[in-house]
């Protein structure tokens, strides 16, 4: 009977203690676990804030990068001068300009008696009353002078011009020959007018000569709201170059400060390309609202065309963001324990292996290269993956086929080093050294070939 009743209690001994050790544990535990949710919550804050920072980064870095230097302002907007609707809007305005300016009857007052009928005759074969000829007539050397290269001169110099004095205006300095209202910035276009002048004297209409010196405007951007921006552009200037880089920095630490670090990185590359992809929808919607909110006298196809013109570079930018981040985040996840990453590796070394097969049937040997390359092979990616992120950053207006060039280059550069590396690997192998990583462990090959035939005797 003393038996049953010792092994109860020495079973309750041993159940006491079990729970004494867990209730240790759990208590031991409680603080990290509570040390682990602050590390979540800073890590996702960091995160939210650096992909919230990215859209405003971008912003600032193209106002930046646009208006506050004069050649890469001339380089966006030099393709305009060549762009149909353009020339278009830009003859139309030349030739409205032109014919309010004409008074026919003094004109024609002014011809003398003998030539008065080849200009009329020379108006008359357009068709039409005279004053519809003649604007027809004024057109058509418009539109040849803004066809011509001359206009690309006048395009660029005064878009230089309006460049320098839109950067005083903008940063407080009043002096400066640009014309800026509360609701737009415009070129003169005067020497358009004046090259017509001239076109349409060579073409006859003498009497062009006498139409007096006119300035007009081509509206090149309109919005209410421009009369704010010298509030705003010195802070988005200086904040170009920095403002990307403090959200680069606020996701880096984010993902450090996760528990988590491989996940909390594919989370955050992946909202770092759909906050780039948020400001291309947004600069789609807001081209549709401001061409809605042009007055009916700007053409809206010149305006939708400068429109994009402007903010092309801006939206390369959202490419390249989009796309960096959806490789940074197929990188990490390829890295992961998930089955299809762990496929994915093995579908690579098998490949990897069939072919360092291949070239040793073939007698290729590289001597000491491999083993160099086996011995230091995680320094030598971990460089590799460091140039191509210096060559990234370095790079000057980098696109999205920049990026995806240089994923490319970097994965075959990682596709030769693990074809060298299998080089070493292969010759331990042949000499029965059994180490590396690439064949598998000494304890996987045993397995595989199963019991030493002396044990076997002796079991």
């Amino acid at each position: 009977m003393g038996a049953p009743g010792g092994g109860t209690d020495d079973e309750l001994t041993t159940l006491r203690a079990r729970v004494a050790a867990l209730e240790a544990s759990s208590a031991g535990t409680a603080p990290r676990r509570e040390h682990h949710r602050l590390r979540s919550f800073f890590s996702g804050l960091l995160v939210v804030i650096g992909c919230v920072l990215v859209p405003l980064g971008l912003v600032a870095a193209w106002t930046a990068d646009l208006l506050g230097d004069t050649d890469r302002y001339v380089q966006t907007v030099t393709p305009l001068a060549s762009d149909p609707d353009v020339q278009a809007a830009v003859a139309n305005r030349v030739t409205g300009a032109v014919m309010e300016h004409v008074d026919l009857p003094a004109l024609l007052e002014g011809v003398a008696p003998d030539q008065r009928p080849l200009v009329e005759k020379a108006l008359g074969k357009l068709g039409g009353s005279l004053e519809s000829a003649l604007s027809s007539f004024v057109h058509d050397r418009a539109q040849d002078v803004v066809a011509s290269p001359a206009f690309e001169t006048i395009w660029t110099d005064a878009n230089r011009a309006i460049h320098t004095s839109l950067d005083r205006a903008l940063t407080g300095d009043e002096d400066g020959a640009v014309k800026i209202e509360t609701d737009s910035v415009t070129i003169d276009l005067a020497p358009v007018i004046e090259r017509v002048k001239e076109r349409l004297v060579d073409g006859g209409l003498t009497v062009a000569s006498n139409i007096p010196e006119i300035h007009t405007d081509f509206t090149v951007l309109r919005s209410d709201d421009i009369g704010k921006a010298k509030t705003g552009f010195a802070l988005l200037q200086s904040l170009g170059l920095w403002l990307p880089v403090i959200a680069v920095l606020c996701v880096a630490g984010g993902v450090l400060l996760a528990v988590r670090r491989r996940r909390a990185l594919v989370a955050a590359a992946l909202g770092f390309a759909v906050a780039a992809l948020v400001l291309g929808i947004a600069l789609t919607v807001f081209r549709t609202v401001y061409l809605n909110a042009l007055p009916a006298s700007v053409s809206p196809a010149a305006a939708g065309t400068v429109y994009d013109t402007l903010i092309r570079f801006l939206r390369t930018s959202v490419r390249v963001c989009a796309v960096l981040g959806v490789l940074v985040a197929l990188a990490a996840w390829l890295s992961g324990p998930s089955r299809p990453a762990v496929l994915v590796r093995g579908l690579w070394r098998s490949g990897i292996a069939a072919t360092r097969s291949t070239a040793d049937r073939a007698g290729m040997r590289l001597g000491p290269v491999g083993g160099f390359v086996h011995r230091f092979r995680l320094w030598i990616v971990w460089i590799l993956v460091a140039g191509a992120a210096l060559a990234f950053v370095l790079w000057p207006h980098p696109t999205g086929w920049v990026v995806i060039g240089l994923a490319l280059a970097l994965l075959f550069a990682l596709a030769v080093t693990d074809f060298l590396a299998a080089t070493d690997v292969a010759a331990e192998g042949g000499n029965g050294d059994g180490g590396g990583d690439g064949g598998g462990s000494g304890v996987e090959a045993e397995e595989e070939r199963g019991p030493a035939p002396g044990r076997a005797g002796d079991a």
